[in-house]
């Protein structure tokens, strides 16, 4: 559904009609049809800025992670050796090992230790506060104003530290509003789209009254937007919010509010960014919907793209649900969809570099590499601003490092809190992403090379 320029409303984020599977035009190539031999990503060197300690704790939890009794299991089994160890014991064996790993670290000091250490490396913080709900989670109105609060204190550490250039942060909209008011403002957007300046004038503390919602869902509602008013205001002109998107039962609603936000904050600059999933079917025609709507709107639209984490869950509902599966059915299909969603992107870029951002969010060697032959293509600077390239702290390095010291813009993104806080942040990123974990046997052996060839120097020099 187009958007009516004389009534300006959110399109129907739920159709899985396609809008087009390609760019308008071929850009002119600008610069020679070249990419380094460094970005084949096979050259343990790329580990000599790690420490002995950092190599070997990697190889000791990546070769954990490659059985998958153990990542399947790992929130059980944690329960289980809290229960045992005690809360502080547990804590001082995790903290070493998969914490050091994964995050950036407790309170500010830690933080910034952890974000100076990947300056020093050429990288890019993108701190990540691990709170979300889910359904039956709700948590009432003070925990939500708590997290915002929270969110607040993420903006002023990710803009005060000196280290980060254009410094990202990620937000997910369920710690500051419930899931299940955004399953059913789904269900509602779907028969009726909202009128986007509606929610931006909500934002702006107007009382409004959104049709469907009973008294006390317009109440939540109202103050959720003001709790993400207050974010987006903190952060414009500062630290760029990038909205992390969830299952497919409540997406919609998530997109209805990010562009709302975007419509709002997004004038001048891409300051509110969106996620878009492409192992989803409807991937494609979600984002060309969104760059319609950026271009009939007026803002700048700010794409984060990944492949997704949900899979599994989401098979299961539709099956449970007698639906149609959202997702594609193989991963080449995920991977086609991934590489043209890329495709139109860059190729906006190349058109309105001022309008259009992205961040390539993936592990993926070969969609990496694909997005750097795009932008030499198109003539684009490695680090323009226009198009970077995001991993999980603890994770890829071998493709972090390798893409930072060819002058590419890198960031990785870095949760923090207790052990206790995120440790289920923890537990369901290494479910979602359990196929990832299974598959780092290159990253396993590229540290054990580097491994090997310290132990050989050790030797040499006895």
């Amino acid at each position: 559904m187009m958007l009516s320029r004389s009534r300006p409303s959110l399109p129907h984020l739920l159709s899985l009609r396609l809008l087009g599977t390609g760019a308008s035009r071929t850009a002119a190539v600008k610069q020679p049809d070249l990419l380094s031999a460094t970005l084949a990503f096979e050259e343990p060197g790329a580990f000599r800025v790690k420490s002995l300690g950092e190599l070997l704790r990697a190889l000791g939890i990546f070769g954990l992670c490659s059985f998958p009794v153990l990542v399947n299991n790992c929130g059980k089994l944690m329960s289980v050796g809290r229960t045992l160890l005690g809360r502080r014991v547990f804590s001082l064996l995790l903290r070493p090992t998969v914490y050091a790993q994964f995050v950036a670290g407790e309170n500010e000091s830690e933080i910034s230790q952890s974000i100076e250490k990947m300056s020093v490396l050429g990288l890019r913080p993108m701190l990540a506060v691990p709170i979300e709900e889910d359904l039956g989670e709700s948590t009432g109105e003070k925990r939500y104003d708590d997290n915002m609060e929270t969110m607040l204190e993420c903006v002023r550490l990710s803009h005060s530290n000196a280290w980060s250039k254009d410094p990202m942060m990620q937000l997910k909209i369920t710690a500051l509003l419930s899931p299940e008011l955004c399953v059913k403002l789904t269900t509602l957007i779907t028969q009726q789209p909202y009128d986007l300046n509606l929610l931006v004038r909500a934002m702006d503390g107007e009382p409004i009254k959104f049709p469907g919602l009973n008294e006390s869902e317009v109440a939540h509602f109202l103050c959720g937007l003001q709790r993400l008013n207050k974010i987006a205001e903190a952060s414009v002109n500062k630290v760029r919010v990038l909205v992390d998107a969830e299952y497919t039962y409540m997406n919609p609603a998530l997109s209805l509010v990010t562009i709302a936000m975007m419509k709002k904050f997004n004038k001048d600059g891409a300051w509110i960014w969106n996620t878009y999933q492409c192992y989803l079917k409807e991937s494609r025609s979600v984002l060309l919907e969104a760059l319609r709507l950026s271009n009939d709107e007026g803002f700048c639209l700010g794409v984060k793209l990944v492949r997704g984490a949900y899979m599994d869950k989401e098979r299961k509902l539709a099956e449970n649900e007698g639906r149609l599966d959202p997702v594609h059915q193989c991963w080449e299909d995920t991977n086609d969809s991934y590489n043209g969603s890329l495709d139109v992107m860059l190729e906006a870029i190349s058109q309105k570099p001022e309008r259009y951002r992205i961040i390539v969010a993936t592990h993926n060697e070969e969609s990496v590499r694909r997005a750097a032959k795009r932008m030499e293509k198109l003539g684009m600077d490695k680090d323009g601003g226009s198009m970077c390239f995001g991993q999980l702290l603890g994770m890829c390095d071998h493709v972090s490092l390798t893409l930072a010291k060819e002058g590419y813009a890198v960031y990785k993104s870095m949760p923090y809190g207790s052990v206790d806080d995120t440790v289920p942040y923890l537990v369901r990123r290494a479910q979602e992403n359990r196929t990832v974990l299974q598959g780092i046997r290159k990253e396993r052996d590229l540290l054990r090379q580097e491994f090997y060839r310290r132990l050989s120097l050790r030797g040499g020099s006895q």
